[in-house]
């Protein structure tokens, strides 16, 4: 059982459309047969499982009658109660239905924008009803394939008018819930608004109720945009903006693989288990408290036995990486290692403490500094990486 640097058990969570995948993409039609079976949930909690999440139309259909979806409804509280594996985040599918084809907050279409705000309060009204804290927003399709297709203020106007009234909404309501938003920097759409975690930031401050909007980040949409996903969770902590994460593989800017997490980037893997678990050499950043929410595909190569490999895998992977990381923490040639790097002089301001901005421009001159010795700093950053190499594959 892994645990954090505080000692508190890593909770691990799974959205119900990961292992209910029927294996079909753009070039092929499923290789598993694709269901709403609420069974699911309880192979989940075999394999270790904590937790579960999912979109409206994992447990019931778009078109179905308030009486079928009751039912649905119904089936799984029943589950839930007997499993005892909580409904952690739900989120709202804006993205398989053809009337979403130009967004959902973002769609020239009016009456699109307002199903869509329909959909996803309805969907904040179930979540809440079960206990979930989190509701995450994708917006895969909130996007363009054409510079010129869209009013491109409008589109942003509407989509933080969106966020913000179903943030509205959640306290309106008083609901113990906060909204993660999940940035993606292309793919179904050919470029997706929002996407990357500082342009959500950005968006967010703009909002009247940003103050419950935070970050999803994914492993794999960041790195399909050649972004570091580790310096983006630690952002995202820094900026008190972290409020779910996603974790999965992916093996650099092609299609969202969706992989089990550490069976891509397995260095950059490492050190993301190490800044959740561990957090910053510092302290600025405390070990994470929330769920490690696995949303992967089982490969379309798989039968059923190899779904549930592959969702104990996750979980297997985090479990190997965490043990490694908090060995890499504990030994000794790390802290000198550290040191060597002059990590900790960063926590220190620039600025003197009472130094003001006008002491420092009259007092400081640039011949004040011994260039040559500085330009001689060893800071052993090699070293430093290799030690944890060591401790990743050694």
């Amino acid at each position: 059982m892994a645990v954090d640097a505080n000692g508190n058990k890593i909770k691990y969570s799974f959205g119900l459309w990961t292992v209910n995948w029927d294996g079909t993409d753009p070039f092929g039609s499923n290789t598993r047969s694709m269901n709403q079976d609420l069974d699911s949930i309880r192979k989940l909690k075999d394999v270790g499982a904590d937790a579960f999440t999912f979109h409206d139309a994992d447990v019931f259909n778009d078109d179905a009658t308030d009486s079928e979806r009751a039912e649905a409804i119904d089936r799984l509280k029943k589950v839930i109660n007997e499993t005892g594996i909580v409904c952690e985040m739900v989120t709202t599918n804006t993205f398989s239905d053809p009337l979403f084809k130009d967004g959902a907050f973002t769609s020239a279409d009016r009456n699109v924008r307002r199903y869509g705000l329909r959909k996803v309060l309805r969907q904040v009204d179930l979540g809440a009803e079960l206990g979930a804290t989190t509701f995450v927003m994708w917006g895969g399709r909130e996007g363009v394939e054409y510079d010129n297709s869209k009013d491109l203020h409008s589109a942003h106007a509407r989509y933080a008018e969106g966020i913000d009234t179903v943030a509205a909404y959640i306290k309106q309501q008083g609901y113990n819930m906060r909204i993660g938003l999940e940035p993606k920097a292309n793919e179904p759409r050919g470029d997706i608004f929002l996407p990357s975690i500082g342009h959500a930031i950005a968006l967010i401050n703009t909002l009247d109720n940003g103050d419950i909007v935070g970050l999803n980040p994914e492993t794999g949409h960041e790195q399909m945009a050649c972004l570091n996903y580790t310096q983006g969770l630690a952002l995202a902590l820094y900026c008190e903006k972290l409020f779910h994460i996603d974790l999965n593989g992916q093996t650099g800017p092609k299609y969202d693989q969706d992989l089990v997490f550490g069976h891509g980037d397995l260095k950059n893997a490492f050190f993301t288990v190490d800044l959740l678990n561990n957090g910053t050499f510092n302290g600025g950043i405390k070990p994470y408290a929330g769920y490690r929410h696995f949303d992967y595909k089982p490969s379309r190569t798989e039968t059923e036995a190899g779904v549930w490999d592959s969702a104990r895998a996750n979980i297997e992977m985090y479990e190997l990486l965490s043990k490694k990381a908090q060995a890499y923490r504990n030994d000794p040639a790390y802290k000198a290692a550290c040191e060597r790097a002059n990590i900790a002089e960063l926590a220190q301001p620039t600025l003197s403490a009472g130094e003001s901005l006008t002491d420092f421009v009259n007092n400081v001159k640039l011949t004040d500094f011994d260039l040559p010795t500085m330009r001689q700093n060893d800071f052993g950053l090699v070293d430093l990486h290799q030690l944890a190499l060591k401790h990743l594959v050694g």
